[in-house]
């Protein structure tokens, strides 16, 4: 079969196994071919082939509804509703997104990019069915690694106190971006580990009934044979206790176990739990022997070898900067101890780990109990750092303001990802952690200009002792700038001019820096005298600078890669307000919307934050005050 034909799932209704196998193996080869070219999530869509095909033999979507948690092993769905034809586009600007998509498919009904939803979405899905009295199955696939996010396990147990029919999924394979941790994760081992128990006690109920009539003692042991026997052959039914048929484990890749549980999960009553066993990166062999997961999300690669094609880099990682600099502190400060939610690959800690075993602290998915665990370390005069994605941040947002904030702890967050963050899309733009933490009090909030500066921003964050403090900094690598042998302390709240001008101020901080030089070349070749301000400390501002540029009367324009709304810009606007000043002042940064998925330099051009965009707003202010000379 071609799969680029495929228009909707329902030819799988009348596929045999053979034939079903024989289709798994196209999916996995069309997967190979099309990821190495343009990269994507590889090993977890591998590992779901099997259990994807089975699902839609199954079950009836989109009448039924599948809601995939995180989205990461959403392709094979992708594939089978007719999206086949799109891959050469996938997560390119435009193109077809690497998670579930609403507006792309009415097979997708839930969106994703964060852990840990799909329970809680799963069983609004449930109460809306039975109040409208329709009779669709929901059905929530949820891996091992995202059950250990909080929100999951408030839904599992809601859900199993409610008693609704709703189906759950956990695809079990033992890891998620990073090994997994936690008391839930060796649940989980002792149950792979153990035999099947449902066959066995459908029998023994069997051999009860055929007892003719009996009473007494005899009747209440065996009842009581018939309910402990789980126990037996399963160690602590978890799931179980908490109100769900629990089956499994199941073969991930075994069609006709998975066909057979998935069947007999469709006509039971209640929620039901089927633990699935799966393979990540199931039928690529270097993906599949992958210990270091470094095949869940990758860039392109040669299909033979499976040598990933790394792009050009110029300077060291960003992460990679922060982390080396954590290390080399660490061995002169024994209060410095690191946190992350499940991120100790992604922030380049796994050396870190190595050097001080005893002071990384991997939390798993649960990025509000790592803002609050910072918090209590803090209280001991330890020197917690949070290294957390900005998009994940925003998990923890009531914790950094109740937990840390409100009592002036000194948390230091080391926030990777801000900005832009291209392919992974709108659930992945880490865009709005300036407008979140800004206006949070005793917050300070900083932003190198190259991986120089970031790691005296980090030297001088694990300084400051008056409260919580926040660096941002972006994906990627560094600008290959030289990197200083010593760490100099920033003061707090200074910014720094990095070239001179009359005309008009330019601030600007960390990945708009370059932009801002090179405007600054053209506009001086146009007569325009611009002067360039790192503006290093989004919050505090340096008021004294700015009582300066107002002195003189000199318009101001701020650009950032963020959020305009709440964002630093507006801290000037805000600034300028308090203290009457006079001055026109413009704004650049990312516009009142969700930014797609696509390269950062096309998203860039598209929202209009490029040189030559700010050469022209530049122009158009200075004209501005040509005109009128006042604020407007």
């Amino acid at each position: 079969m071609n799969l680029e034909d495929i228009q909707n799932p329902h030819f799988l209704k009348s596929y045999e196994t053979e034939q079903l196998n024989k289709l798994a193996g196209d999916i996995r080869s069309f997967l190979i071919e099309k990821l190495s070219v343009r990269g994507g999530h590889l090993g977890p869509n591998l590992g779901v082939v099997e259990l994807t095909l089975a699902m839609h033999k199954v079950f009836d979507s989109p009448k039924d509804k599948f809601i995939w948690d995180v989205g990461h092993q959403a392709y094979v769905h992708k594939i089978l509703t007719g999206r086949a034809s799109q891959f050469d586009t996938l997560r390119q600007y435009k193109g077809l997104c690497g998670f579930p998509k609403r507006i792309e498919s009415e097979h997708d009904v839930w969106e994703t990019g964060h852990s840990s939803t799909s329970l809680s979405a799963a069983m609004g899905m449930a109460i809306a069915r039975d109040l409208k009295k329709t009779d669709d199955k929901v059905i929530a696939v949820i891996g091992d690694g995202a059950l250990t996010g909080g929100m999951a396990l408030e839904a599992l147990n809601h859900i199993g106190h409610e008693k609704k029919d709703l189906i759950v999924i956990l695809n079990d394979n033992e890891m998620s971006i990073a090994p997994n941790v936690g008391a839930l994760h060796n649940v989980l081992g002792r149950m792979r580990t153990a035999r099947k128990y449902n066959k066995a006690k459908d029998e023994l109920e069997a051999l009860i009934r055929k007892i003719p009539a009996f009473g007494g003692k005899l009747a209440a042991t065996a009842e009581r044979v018939k309910d402990s026997l789980k126990y037996l052959l399963v160690s602590g039914m978890f799931f179980e206790e908490l109100g769900y048929t629990y089956l499994g484990p199941v073969d991930g890749h075994d069609l006709d176990d998975l066909i057979e549980n998935l069947s007999y999960a469709k006509k039971t009553k209640g929620p039901v739990i089927i633990h699935v066993l799966t393979k990540k990166g199931k039928g690529y062999e270097p993906a599949e022997s992958d210990k270091k997961d470094s095949w869940h999300g990758v860039g392109p690669y040669k299909i033979e070898s499976g040598e990933q094609i790394k792009p050009q880099q110029t300077g060291p990682s960003y992460s990679g900067v922060v982390s080396k600099t954590l290390e080399t502190l660490s061995h002169k400060d024994e209060r410095i101890a690191v946190i992350t939610p499940a991120m100790t690959i992604g922030s380049k800690l796994v050396d870190y780990g190595k050097a001080f075993p005893d002071r990384l602290f991997d939390v798993g998915i649960a990025e509000q109990h790592a803002t609050t665990m910072a918090a209590g370390l803090a209280t001991q005069k330890m020197k917690p750092v949070l290294s957390i994605y900005s998009t994940f941040l925003q998990r923890g947002y009531d914790q950094v303001v109740h937990d840390v904030a409100r009592q002036n702890l000194n948390v230091l967050f080391t926030i990777d990802r801000s900005g832009l963050v291209g392919a992974d899309g709108e659930t992945h733009q880490g865009v709005f952690d300036i407008a979140f933490l800004r206006h949070i009090p005793n917050m300070v909030l900083m932003m190198g200009k190259d991986e120089n500066e970031l790691q005296h921003m980090v030297y001088s964050a694990l300084k400051y002792e008056d409260g919580p403090i926040a660096i941002r900094f972006p994906r990627g690598n560094g600008t290959g700038v030289q990197m200083d042998d010593e760490f100099e302390n920033i003061p707090i709240g200074s910014w720094e001019v990095l070239k001179e001008g009359d005309d008009v101020a330019i601030l600007t901080f960390g990945t708009t820096i370059p932009m801002a030089l090179e405007a600054w070349e053209i506009l001086a070749k146009s007569g325009v005298s611009a002067r360039v301000i790192n503006a290093r400390f989004i919050k505090p501002l340096d008021f004294k600078m700015l009582n300066e540029l107002y002195a003189q009367n000199m318009p101001i324009l701020t650009l950032e890669e963020a959020i305009l709304q709440g964002g630093f810009g507006s801290a000037v606007l805000e600034h300028a307000a308090d203290n009457q000043a006079s001055v026109l002042i413009d704004r650049m940064g990312i516009p009142d919307c969700f930014i797609e998925h696509g390269s950062v330099t096309k998203l860039l051009e598209e929202i209009g934050i490029t040189t030559p965009d700010l050469v022209e707003r530049v122009k158009k202010l200075v004209k501005r005050k040509a005109e009128k000379g006042l604020f407007t």
